[in-house]
C-alpha cells in the first residue's frame, strides 16, 4: 500500500487557492514523488466558495481527485460549509480564526489560526493568506520538504514578490508551531 496524502483547499475566489495547490503538486515533485491538482473555479472565481485538490503519492496515482481529504483547509465559512465533509474523521482540519466548524464533523486535528490576519497584518498584504496556508500546511504534515516548497513557491509567484513570500511561508509555519 502507498502512502498517499490528499488535500483539499478551499475559500472565496480570488484567494490564490488555485495557485496554493499547484505550489503544493510541484513541490511533492520536486520532492520525487507523484502528485495531482485539480480545482473547481467559474463564478466561484468572483468571490464564491472555490477549491482546489491536490494528491500527493509515493507511489503513481491511480484515480486524480480527492475521496477522503487527510487534511481540508478553509479560509472562509461558505468554503469551510460547503468543502469540509463530515465524513473526515482521522484529517487534519485547517481554518482561519473567524471559521466555525460543525459539531457533527468528527476529525483527528483541528488547527484554527488567525491566517488572513496574519496576511494582511504581519505581511502587509491578505493576497498572501495562501502562502501563509502552504506554511502550516508544510509544517503540519511534513508531506513536503520546506526546501521544495520554498523552490515550487519561487517557480509560480510574480517577480519581485520573492521576500515577501518567504515572509509569508515563514509565518505560516510559526502559526503551525
Amino acid at each position: 500500500m502507498s502512502n498517499q496524502f490528499e488535500l483539499r483547499l478551499s475559500g472565496a475566489g480570488g484567494q490564490g487557492l488555485l495557485l496554493a495547490g499547484i505550489v503544493l503538486a510541484e513541490a511533492g515533485i520536486l520532492d520525487g514523488k507523484f502528485a495531482t491538482q485539480t480545482q473547481s473555479y467559474g463564478p466561484e472565481a468572483r468571490g464564491g466558495a472555490s477549491k482546489s485538490e491536490v494528491i500527493i503519492s509515493d507511489s503513481e496515482i491511480d484515480y486524480p481527485e480527492v475521496r477522503t481529504p487527510n487534511l481540508t483547509l478553509a479560509l472562509t465559512q461558505e468554503a469551510a460549509d460547503k468543502y469540509i465533509s463530515k465524513d473526515i474523521i482521522n484529517g487534519i482540519i485547517v481554518v482561519d480564526e473567524r471559521v466555525e466548524i460543525d459539531p457533527a464533523i468528527k476529525y483527528e486535528k483541528l488547527i484554527r489560526v488567525p491566517i488572513i490576519k496574519t496576511a494582511k497584518n504581519k505581511i502587509g498584504k491578505a493576497i498572501v493568506a495562501n502562502i501563509v496556508s502552504l506554511g502550516i500546511i508544510v509544517e503540519a504534515t511534513n508531506i513536503v520538504s520546506k526546501e521544495a516548497m520554498e523552490s515550487a513557491i519561487l517557480n509560480r509567484v510574480p517577480k519581485g514578490t520573492e521576500k515577501l513570500n518567504r515572509m509569508a511561508l515563514e509565518s505560516g509555519y510559526e502559526l503551525a508551531k
